[in-house]
């Protein structure tokens, strides 16, 4: 009964893991059967660097979750741990979104090559996160303002209300 919550943190990794990777080869098979098999008259230079592109984006997304969820074994052979939980946000979730952005890329580039532009939404998104991190830093230098007489007599007289001896009454029987 030990390591249950690991062994089954391991086995949901194992599994979604397994799901990516399926939709990875799925999507890489429709692209090369349908743009290049198919559509091989208006196949060009431009496909291939758009192939190897969306391999690059997918392959490296991939081995840093692959990293993620791979479980620890202590010396004996026991699992310490089950790998980090795959269903969590942050780093990993930004990874997932890479891979499903890419693989819609992928697939839709088929009917039109405007799909490309659709990579755009990754650096926007990171543009504005690190606009909100960076207007966190800077929002700190207003804190200087002055402040009105309405507002600073109201605030003394919150202070002085909260530093005032609080009495319980009591009932004696």
């Amino acid at each position: 009964m030990a390591n249950q919550g690991a062994k089954k943190r391991k086995e949901e990794n194992t599994r979604h893991m397994a799901n990516l990777r399926r939709l990875i080869v799925a999507c890489n098979v429709i692209y090369v059967l349908v743009r290049v098999l198919i559509f091989h008259s208006s196949f060009t230079w431009k496909h291939w660097v758009g192939l190897l592109l969306t391999s690059a984006a997918y392959f490296f997304p991939y081995q840093q979750l692959a990293q993620m969820a791979k479980p620890t074994y202590a010396h004996d052979g026991d699992l310490l741990d089950g790998g980090f939980d795959m269903s969590t946000g942050g780093i990993c979730g930004y990874l997932h979104d890479v891979i499903y952005i890419t693989s819609f890329v992928q697939v839709a580039s088929i009917i039109s090559d405007k799909f490309w532009y659709t990579y755009l939404v990754i650096p926007a998104f990171g543009a504005y996160q690190s606009f909100g991190f960076i207007k966190g830093f800077l929002s700190h230098g207003s804190e200087g303002d002055v402040e009105d007489e309405k507002t600073r007599k109201k605030r003394e007289k919150m202070e002085r209300k909260a530093s005032r001896a609080k009495f319980v009454k009591t009932r004696n029987r």
